[in-house]
């Protein structure tokens, strides 16, 4: 904060703090009798005359004492511009102080965590527990609750996985984040009419409906464009991050519409990195709940 700020902000809370002293001492007298002639406020209503008495004595030393109290705090923590208050108190030293609390008596759990492999860890409820609630905490925004995902957000329930899902892969992907790129092609696959032919092209890797005579015209494009990310079977890439587009599993929507602006404007997508924010530790037990909600549905599948 500016000095100019500072000075401003102590001149507004001294003001206001001395304004409310001034209001008890003006009115602490002048009590007046019932009945004496000008000694109301003029505001009288079913017989009851509103008289302009002082406020009770509990009441003005109770107003006392939060002034003192404003004095008090004042002094001891920042509030009067730069001041830092008499103890030194400042939020980021008190949450710095909790996490190290934090740290001192969880960190052995972590740490213990870390030494198990992550495909141990999956079978360990206790693990997966915390791993649910840090995945609460820092994934769901964007993966939901229950980590099925959305439009644009991937679905981690269903082992379908752009960049592996091997457990290091997931680490990796946790700890630095992605983006995912596919970039506009719309004047080299001919436009419109062209990102239409590729579009249905598309569709039929997967079995869905399509358009037979404009997926062949859509086939040489995309073995000519865009095979060199998605491969020339459309099974994609995992080292690039590069979906698999035989699945019918769609990350930005599986309509043909969908599909022609994706190859006409092209998609950008990005997942921040948690590895400042997690550490190691943390991340070790979100990838093995993440892992394990796969895991899971592979075994409700099979029974």
């Amino acid at each position: 904060m500016s000095n100019g700020w500072s000075w401003w902000v102590i001149v507004l809370v001294t003001v206001n703090i001395a304004g409310c002293v001034w209001l008890l001492f003006v009115n602490r007298t002048a009590k007046v009798k019932e009945g004496e002639k000008g000694t109301s406020t003029g505001h009288s209503y079913d017989g009851i005359e509103e008289l302009n008495n002082p406020l009770p004595a509990w009441w003005t030393w109770l107003f006392v004492g939060t002034i003192a109290f404003a004095v008090g705090y004042l002094a001891l923590y920042p509030g009067m511009g730069n001041y830092p208050g008499f103890l030194g108190w400042t939020s980021t030293g008190q949450y710095q102080q909790e996490i190290d609390t934090a740290q001192a008596r969880y960190g052995p759990i972590f740490a213990a965590y870390l030494q198990q492999p992550i495909p141990e860890l999956i079978g360990d409820p206790h693990a997966i527990e915390i791993g649910s609630r840090l995945f609460a905490n820092n994934c769901a925004q964007c993966h939901g609750s229950d980590a099925r995902g959305g439009p644009g957000f991937p679905n981690l329930t269903d082992d379908d996985w752009l960049y592996g899902g091997a457990p290091e892969m997931v680490v990796t992907t946790i700890t630095g984040g992605r983006n995912g790129t596919m970039p506009p092609f719309g004047p080299a696959i001919g436009g419109e009419a062209g990102a239409a032919n590729v579009a249905q092209y598309v569709l039929s890797l997967s079995g869905r409906e399509h358009d037979a005579e404009m997926a062949a015209a859509g086939a040489e494009t995309f073995k000519t464009i865009c095979s060199a990310c998605h491969g020339p079977d459309g099974k994609g890439n995992q080292i690039i991050g590069s979906p698999n587009l035989t699945d019918d599993i769609w990350l930005h929507g599986g309509r043909a519409s969908d599909i022609e602006n994706r190859a006409l404007n092209g998609i950008t997508s990005k997942m921040p990195a948690h590895g400042d924010i997690l550490g190691e530790e943390k991340i070790h037990l979100v990838a093995a709940y993440v892992l394990s909600l796969s895991a899971n549905r592979e075994d409700e599948t099979d029974e």
